[in-house]
């Protein structure tokens, strides 16, 4: 298939496109770089063994860019991962988050339909749950109350998604509901590269480990949790990756096949993306300098508001009907997190 990858330069977006390559895919990347790095896809090229990515820097909100692109190019499916990620900052610029996540997707959906490309995995996220009434969380858990804008633009773009296909059932749709990505690629040339202060916990580890910053804040040791900590679903970014690969049979002619038969599958197919083990705030640090032998100082602060106690999925589902699951581990996660922030302390180089 020869996918169009929006927000490809991102962290999870570079991950994916590895994996597209190995799995004989192509991709066409398009991203406005506002969080995101050029230098990123030439190492993702290197990695691959290819002269380049296609790329065009283009917003989704673009509907003129996003024309050109699509008469440029024929495409089989979109992987959507483009748009503002930043908890804190969504709260304090809900009209950006809401402007940009579902503003640009929409003029992306209008612009796919029009070339008749109808097919299209969602980046979604797990904040859609809210406050998860079980534990661990099954994609029949009902969506809750999302405690951020952020969280609102998943939620509410998944019911936008799921209109569109039930109007259109030429549509074909896939929600994927991340849990909580790190790690990097083993190669350490690609990793997440926030701007700033880090707004997840990996990246705030290895910057504190590295020297940029002094020490962790640990936000909440109260929690009914088994110490204190909140307890979340990490998963490594190369396995987040694969589950996208894995995804794209959602849009095989032959469809899903279950148990050795094949099976016309739904057009709205919703997956959690997970490992189904929840680790707190403190066995990922304990974690990182017991496998890197690296000390990281860190202080109890204040509950954030908002923060849950515990979020880890049950990914059965997906096990199931891609035939995909998570292959690795704690260790992995904290040794690929580390290397990738050793090998580049400042990030990428500005191109």
């Amino acid at each position: 298939m020869n996918i169009l990858v929006t927000g490809g330069a991102g962290f999870i977006g570079t991950h994916t496109l590895i994996e597209l390559y190995k799995a004989g895919h192509t991709a066409v990347v398009i991203d406005n770089l506002s969080n995101s790095n050029p230098v990123a896809l030439q190492r993702v090229a290197e990695i691959i063994g290819i002269s380049q990515i296609p790329f065009c820097k283009v917003d989704i909100r673009d509907r003129e860019g996003l024309e050109k692109v699509f008469a440029e190019h024929k495409f089989d499916a979109c992987i959507h991962f483009a748009g503002l990620k930043a908890v804190g900052e969504s709260v304090e610029k809900p009209w950006e988050y809401y402007e940009n996540n579902i503003g640009g997707t929409l003029v992306l959906v209008d612009v796919m339909r029009k070339h008749g490309c109808k097919n299209i995995i969602f980046s979604s996220s797990a904040t859609i749950y809210g406050d998860p009434v079980e534990i661990p969380i099954t994609e029949n858990c009902p969506k809750g109350q999302c405690t951020n804008p952020y969280g609102w633009t998943k939620s509410m773009l998944e019911q936008v998604l799921m209109d569109i296909q039930k109007a259109d059932p030429e549509w074909n749709v896939v929600l994927l509901r991340y849990f909580n990505p790190v790690g990097a690629h083993q190669s350490g040339r690609i990793g997440e590269n926030p701007n700033g202060i880090p707004n997840n916990l990996m990246p705030y580890i290895t910057q504190v480990a590295v020297g940029k910053r002094t020490e962790l804040g640990v936000f909440g040791n109260d929690y009914p949790t088994p110490d204190g900590t909140g307890v979340r679903d990490y998963i490594h970014v190369c396995d987040l990756a694969a589950a996208h690969v894995a995804a794209l049979k959602c849009f095989a002619v032959e469809r899903l096949e279950v148990k050795g038969e094949t099976e016309e599958a739904s057009h709205l197919n919703i997956y959690n993306v997970g490992t189904g083990n929840g680790y707190s705030v403190l066995d990922m640090v304990k974690a990182f300098v017991r496998v890197n032998g690296v000390n990281v100082p860190y202080s109890i602060k204040p509950r954030r508001a908002g923060d849950i106690a515990t979020c880890y999925c049950n990914p059965a589902k997906a096990k199931a009907e891609l035939g995909w699951e998570a292959r690795y581990g704690i260790d992995d996660m904290v040794r690929d997190s580390w290397r990738w922030q050793k090998q580049n302390p400042d990030g990428y180089p500005e191109d």
